[in-house]
C-alpha cells in the first residue's frame, strides 16, 4: 500500500525503486522528499547551496572563510547570518589577506559579492584577490616549504614537546574543486579575469556615494554608515536574500565585505579623539547590519582598525556586536621581532570569541599559542612549541598554552641525552 501511495504523478522513479527494494527484501523505508506538486515549496534545502554545510555541532548553515585553518578555529567555518570582525594589525598589511580571502572563496563557489570601501574601489579590489591552488600544486608548495625548512636538529624527533605529534595540524590537504568546502590560495598570484567576469557581484565606495548629501538626525548614523546600510538593505530584499521573494533559480548566499570600517574615511571620527559625539554610530549601525543578517542567507566580513579607537568602550561594545571577533598581532616593530621564540612566524593570531548562536553570550576559544607566517605563496596558521627556561640545569618547564597542563623534564643520569617527562600539578 505504501508503494503504491507513492506511484503518483512526478514520482515514478522513487515508486520503482521502491518496489524493487521490497523484492529484494530490502526496507522500503525512504526518507520523505519535496513535495510532488507543480508549486515550489520553497526551493532547494539549504544544505544544497554549493560552498556550503550543516555544522556537525548544531546544524548551522556554514560558509568559509577562505582559510580552512581559520575555519577549524572557529568551529567548521563562518555560520550563515553572523558577522566576523577581523581586528586589524598595526600597519594593515596581513588583515586585508583574510579579507580577499574571504571574497576569493565566494567567486569560486559561486556565491554574490557584496564589497564595501571608503578607501579603494571595489572593482581594484577583486583585481587583486588571490588565485586558487589546485591539488598538485599546494602539495607541491607544501613539500618544498617543509624541505627548505628541515635543519639537521629537526630530522631528529624532539623529546620534549614529543606529545605535540598528537595534535592536529592546522593545514589540511584535499581535493580542490568549486563544489568542495575551503580552498587554499597562492597570494603571489591573481584570480583569472574569466573567474571575476562570470560571477555576480555589488560595489559600495563610498566617495562615489556622498554626491547627494542627506539630511541625517544628530546622534544618528553618519552619513556613510547611513548610505552602506541602505545599500545592503536593498540588495537582500531585491534579490530575495531575505526569504521575502523566493528565488526561482536555485539559492546562493551573499557575502559581504566591508573594509576599515571606523576609520576617518568613513566620516566617524571615533578614531580621533575619546570623547566623540557621533560615539553610537558605529555601534548602531553593527546592531542594525545584525539584524538584517540573522534573517538572510548572508555573511559578512568586517576590518577595524581597533588599535585607533581610543575609548575602550567603544570598543567593547563592537565586540559584544560581532559573533566572530579575530584579532591579529603583526611582530613588525616590536619586541617580538627578535624574540628567538617567534623567529619563524610573522605575528599571532588571537580568537576572541567564537559565536554560540541563539544566546546572549559567546564562547572565548581555548587555543592560545597560534601564530601565523606569511611563506612565499601560502598564509599558514600554526601552533607555538613554549619552551621556558627558569635558570635551572637539571630541569626545564615545558608549558603548553594549548592544554594548559605543566611538566618538568629531568635528566635521566644512567643515559646520557634521554629524558623523562613527568607531569605536575
Amino acid at each position: 500500500m505504501a508503494v503504491a501511495a507513492t506511484c503518483g504523478t512526478g514520482a515514478g522513479s522513487s515508486a520503482c525503486m521502491a518496489s524493487a527494494a521490497s523484492k529484494s527484501n530490502v526496507t522500503s523505508f525512504q526518507r520523505r522528499g519535496p513535495r510532488a506538486s507543480g508549486t515550489d515549496s520553497g526551493g532547494p534545502r539549504l544544505v544544497s547551496i554549493a560552498g556550503t554545510r550543516p555544522s556537525v555541532r548544531n546544524g548551522q548553515l556554514l560558509v568559509s572563510s577562505g582559510l580552512p585553518a581559520l575555519d577549524q578555529l572557529l568551529g567548521g567555518g563562518l555560520a550563515v547570518g553572523t558577522v566576523l570582525l577581523i581586528e586589524e594589525d598595526k600597519y594593515n598589511i596581513y588583515s586585508p589577506l583574510l579579507f580577499k580571502y574571504f571574497l576569493a572563496e565566494g567567486i569560486i563557489s559561486g556565491h554574490t559579492l557584496l564589497v564595501a570601501s571608503a578607501k579603494e574601489d571595489p572593482a581594484d579590489i577583486l583585481q587583486e584577490l588571490p588565485a586558487p591552488l589546485l591539488d598538485d600544486n599546494y602539495k607541491k608548495e607544501l613539500d618544498e616549504d617543509v624541505y627548505n625548512h628541515k635543519t639537521p636538529e629537526s630530522n631528529a624527533k624532539m623529546k620534549i614537546a614529543w606529545r605535540y605529534q598528537l595534535l592536529p595540524k592546522m593545514e589540511q590537504i584535499g581535493p580542490v574543486s568549486s563544489s568542495r568546502f575551503g580552498h587554499y590560495y597562492d597570494a603571489s598570484k591573481r584570480i583569472p579575469q574569466e573567474l571575476i567576469e562570470t560571477s555576480k557581484w555589488h560595489g559600495f565606495f563610498l566617495p562615489k556615494k556622498i554626491s547627494s548629501p542627506l539630511k541625517v538626525e544628530p546622534r544618528s548614523l553618519t552619513h556613510g554608515y547611513l548610505k552602506l546600510l541602505q545599500f545592503i538593505q536593498n540588495i537582500i530584499y531585491e534579490e530575495g536574500f531575505d526569504g521575502s521573494n523566493p528565488q526561482k533559480k536555485q539559492k546562493n548566499i551573499l557575502r559581504i565585505g566591508i573594509q576599515n570600517l571606523g576609520s576617518p574615511l568613513w566620516g566617524d571620527n571615533i578614531c580621533c579623539t575619546e570623547n566623540c559625539d557621533n560615539s553610537h554610530s558605529l555601534t548602531k549601525f553593527l546592531y542594525l547590519l545584525r539584524g538584517l543578517l540573522r534573517t538572510s542567507l548572508s555573511a559578512c566580513i568586517i576590518t577595524m582598525p581597533t588599535h585607533l579607537i581610543q575609548n575602550k568602550a567603544v570598543i567593547a561594545r563592537v565586540t559584544n556586536l560581532s559573533d566572530t571577533v579575530v584579532g591579529l598581532e603583526s611582530f613588525i616593530g616590536s619586541e617580538k621581532e627578535t624574540n628567538p621564540l617567534y623567529k619563524d612566524y610573522h605575528g599571532l593570531i588571537h580568537i576572541r570569541q567564537i559565536p554560540r548562536l541563539n544566546n546572549l553570550i559567546c564562547d572565548e576559544s581555548d587555543v592560545k599559542d597560534l601564530a601565523f607566517k606569511l611563506k612565499k605563496k601560502l598564509f599558514t596558521i600554526e601552533y607555538i612549541t613554549k619552551l621556558k627556561s627558569y635558570g635551572l640545569q637539571d630541569q626545564k618547564y615545558f608549558l603548553s598554552g594549548h592544554l594548559q597542563r605543566k611538566f618538568v623534564v629531568k635528566k635521566n643520569p644512567y643515559f646520557r641525552g634521554l629524558y623523562t617527562l613527568k607531569k605536575t600539578y
